[in-house]
């Protein structure tokens, strides 16, 4: 797309996060991109491909990121030590970037958007590389790594609404939890059978 009055491409995308972080994923519309860049609405369509456009790229974007910081977390480290490790760096990142992250949840199956389907699943492989070490593979590791982020995006998403009210510090409910989880891929490391 060509480029138009000044803006380039990235300026959209990185306008985009910004509101996204400050006033949450719906307050991300064409309008508020445009007045936030001073440029009316339909000169956005030089960049973005309407407003599904514009949020597929600030998923692009948000999972990029996302991956980035859980490989950072993961690096040096293998097993329930990485998993440990990505555990808190996902919460810090849905602390940091609530705007990002919630653009990152977004299911794309393969063949729906195979560009934004890889940058989400590259956000998961530190997970699944993490479970792998720890002996589950294949669907195993799957089923694990799903849990896993389940489990993680519950709590801070609680978090983020104010969902714990009691007194007791939610950092050390996080730690307990989180030592919850390692406990159960421990246990977990025998492929799973119905009984």
């Amino acid at each position: 797309m060509a480029r138009k009055l000044g803006v380039a491409p990235d300026d959209v995308v990185a306008a985009a996060a910004r509101i996204a972080d400050t006033d949450g994923l719906d307050a991300v519309t064409l309008a508020s991109v445009a007045a936030a860049l001073g440029v009316r609405p339909p000169s956005l369509y030089a960049h973005v491909d309407g407003l599904d456009g514009l949020r597929r790229r600030l998923a692009l974007h948000a999972a990029a990121a996302m991956a980035e910081q859980l490989e950072g977390a993961a690096a040096g480290r293998t097993g329930l030590d990485a998993l440990q490790a990505i555990a808190h760096a996902y919460r810090d990142f849905a602390h940091a970037h609530p705007g990002w992250y919630a653009a990152a949840q977004r299911a794309v199956r393969p063949g729906e958007d195979d560009e934004l389907y890889q940058a989400l699943a590259t956000a998961a492989m530190p997970a699944i590389r993490a479970m792998a070490d720890t002996g589950l593979d294949g669907d195993d590791a799957i089923h694990l790594t799903r849990a896993f982020r389940a489990a993680l995006h519950g709590f801070v998403s609680l978090e983020r609404v104010g969902g714990f009210g009691m007194p007791a510090s939610i950092d050390e409910s996080f730690r307990r939890f989180v030592d919850l989880l390692l406990a159960g891929v421990r246990d977990a490391s025998t492929p799973y059978r119905a009984s």
